[in-house]
């Protein structure tokens, strides 16, 4: 009887409040598909760093006969086979490096052509131009400064660079956007959470006579409060499953169909629907608890009769 009376309740309150509570339903979903979208973007940040960081090289250029006229570092002439010779043996000496690739002058020029073939200054280039390079392999990526420091201005050595220098500015514009993203999520929290207290409000005030004649008959604060707490969190699970929904649909399109960034863009390893998935029961508990004691706290002050 009293569970018949609750589910009773509840189904009043949603009819008094339909508008009111249509907007608290898109508000949290929004903002949960906004903070579903956030944590997947950093994940997916995180998953591409550490693809691409495995594969991205440390690169020891150096001095051809150009350099030794044009670069400063490289005043002293061309690199010798001396020189060569004792960079190798040091970079394998190095407890951080995991292997260490000689690419002479002819397979960059050859890698080049692959490349750039058809652009325009691909056909001045010649193969005495382009510089040797030791192609380094880090055991840690994170460790690149250890040889920056080793080798950078030694004789011989024009330039040290980390590949991953590369990459970074793609992976600064997407953590950019996810922090966009989690302050746009966190406004429509707020939003959200100012419709349910209104709901909330709004109902308690529209039901202050029954409540009142519960509290005179005996009914707990518990009791009395239960309607309105179920309404809230009623409200939220629906925008929660709308959430989903949208990252479910979001994932979708925008990887495997539709736009299909997976086959547009194949070197980028994209997160699998286990990500997705592994997300929806995190926003479903958050859209049912946080509309709860949303709506717990302001029925504190407005059921008191």
């Amino acid at each position: 009887m009293r569970a018949q009376f609750v589910l009773s309740e509840i189904g009043v309150g949603l009819r008094r409040n339909l508008t009111m509570t249509f907007a608290v339903v898109i508000s949290v979903a929004l903002s949960l598909a906004l903070f579903g979208g956030a944590l997947l973007m950093r994940e997916q940040v995180s998953t591409m760093k550490d693809y691409w960081y495995d594969k991205v090289n440390v690169s020891i250029f150096l001095c051809n006969k150009t350099d030794a006229a044009t670069a400063p570092k490289c005043a002293k002439g061309a690199v010798t086979a001396q020189q060569k010779e004792q960079i190798e043996a040091d970079l394998r000496k190095m407890d951080i490096v995991e292997d260490v690739h000689h690419e002479s002058a002819d397979e960059a020029f050859k890698h080049y052509k692959e490349q750039y073939n058809d652009t325009a200054i691909a056909s001045v280039i010649t193969p005495d131009q382009m510089q040797e390079s030791f192609r380094v392999k880090l055991k840690d990526p994170e460790k690149y400064k250890v040889v920056a420091t080793a080798f950078a201005g030694r004789d011989g050595v024009e330039s040290v660079q980390d590949q991953r220098g590369i990459l970074q500015n793609l992976f600064d514009l997407m953590n950019g956007m996810n922090i966009a993203a989690l302050c746009v999520m966190g406004l429509m929290l707020v939003i959200a959470l100012m419709l349910i207290v209104n709901t909330v409000r709004v109902s308690a005030f529209s039901r202050r006579r029954e409540t009142g004649i519960m509290r005179l008959v005996g009914a707990s604060s518990f009791y009395i409060q239960m309607p309105f707490i179920m309404e809230a969190a009623f409200a939220g699970l629906l925008g929660g499953g709308v959430a989903c929904v949208l990252l479910l649909v979001g994932r979708y399109f925008l990887i495997d169909h539709g736009i299909a960034l997976a086959e547009k863009m194949q070197l980028v390893q994209f997160i699998g629907w286990d990500a997705v998935l592994a997300m929806l029961p995190l926003m479903l508990a958050i859209s049912l608890l946080m509309p709860a004691v949303a709506a717990f706290v302001a029925l504190r002050k407005y059921l008191k009769v």
